[in-house]
């Protein structure tokens, strides 16, 4: 357990998120709160039929992460194990798992440290957050500490907004929503997209429609800003 001077100490970092340094230290910290020896935090945003996933920050080492694959920890993040905050966590130990790790998976995660992992939900702003705490050895994370850990994530990454969105919006948009979000900064209507692109108006507003979700942004207006702004168009 965290002694009350380092918990202070934490609950200062949280506070003042301003570098990814900074995100750094207070994921290790937290991990180290709640007696975990991995992190990873990512981002999922919805593409059509398909979830995309973006790792934020982790140190997961890179054989973990090549074993585990995208889908599988985005499997992790959203599964039924993934608890939103304010209930009680539960953890999964990958070789009790096969079902849903995948044998070999199961037994390779276990072997590179992640015997355990707990999937968490953060309510952050739009974005769709998710943590993933893990340990080498099966009961070494205490559950009774993690609801106060999630709490913290949340409050902290509310306040790194700007953090988060560089590290997320490296062009998350597909060639299609970036050529319709482009032509609407042109001054384009809808009709005028569909008619330069060659398709109906409903497909032009779905394309924009997605664009704004991925970029976190209320409106079009916002969407355009924000994408200029990361150098998308």
């Amino acid at each position: 357990m965290i002694a009350p001077a380092a918990r202070h100490e934490q609950t200062t970092v949280a506070a003042r998120l301003a570098s990814r340094s900074d995100l750094t230290a207070f994921l290790m910290g937290l991990a180290d709160e709640v007696g975990a020896d991995g992190y990873m935090l990512v981002a999922i945003s919805q593409d059509q039929d398909r979830d995309n996933l973006q790792i934020v920050a982790s140190n997961w080492i890179y054989d973990a992460i090549q074993i585990a694959g995208h889908a599988l920890i985005a499997s992790l993040a959203q599964g039924p194990f993934a608890s939103a905050p304010g209930v009680q966590p539960q953890g999964l130990v990958a070789s009790q798992a096969p079902a849903l790790l995948g044998g070999e998976e199961a037994k390779l995660l276990d072997i590179l440290g992640h015997a355990e992992i707990f999937a968490l939900r953060l309510h952050v702003g739009r974005q769709r957050l998710f943590m993933l705490l893990s340990a080498g050895e099966a009961g070494r994370i205490d559950p009774a500490l993690m609801p106060r850990a999630q709490i913290e994530c949340c409050y902290a990454l509310s306040q790194a907004q700007g953090i988060l969105a560089a590290a997320t919006l490296r062009d998350p948009l597909s060639d299609r929503e970036r050529e319709c979000l482009f032509w609407v900064s042109e001054g384009k209507t809808t009709e005028e997209v569909a008619l330069i692109l060659g398709v109906s108006s409903n497909t032009v507003n779905s394309y924009i429609t997605h664009a704004i979700q991925k970029l976190s942004a209320s409106n079009r207006a916002m969407a355009i800003a924000t994408a200029i702004r990361s150098g998308i168009i």
